[in-house]
């Protein structure tokens, strides 16, 4: 799947990049007509640990799919994002096949 990444206030290394390409490429596996999506990687400005956000957005025929989380690191906000979405993409699913019966 063909995500674009984008960080801000921070330079994203590859390592990063790749681990979220690893995980989102794995909603594949879930439904197959995921066009493309964009993933947000963000440093919050506030005192506190938790100030990596990953925000998700994939696009499928109709419909768009959106994740956001903030945790301590972007690897652990990239599981919880991803994990959003495949939360969402299985419930559309399940929705779709039941109106086609």
């Amino acid at each position: 799947m063909k995500l674009q990444m984008h960080s801000i206030h921070f330079d994203a290394d590859r390592k990063l990049i790749d681990f979220i390409q690893k995980k989102a490429d794995k909603l594949d596996t879930f439904y197959d007509r995921i066009i493309d999506g964009e993933v947000f990687m963000r440093l919050d400005k506030n005192e506190k640990n938790e100030n990596k956000i990953v925000e998700i957005k994939l696009n499928v025929p109709g419909k768009q799919f959106f994740a956001k989380h903030q945790d301590d690191s972007f690897e652990a906000a990239a599981d919880e994002a991803v994990e959003g979405l495949r939360r969402q993409i299985k419930k559309y699913k399940e929705k779709v096949v039941l109106a086609k019966q």
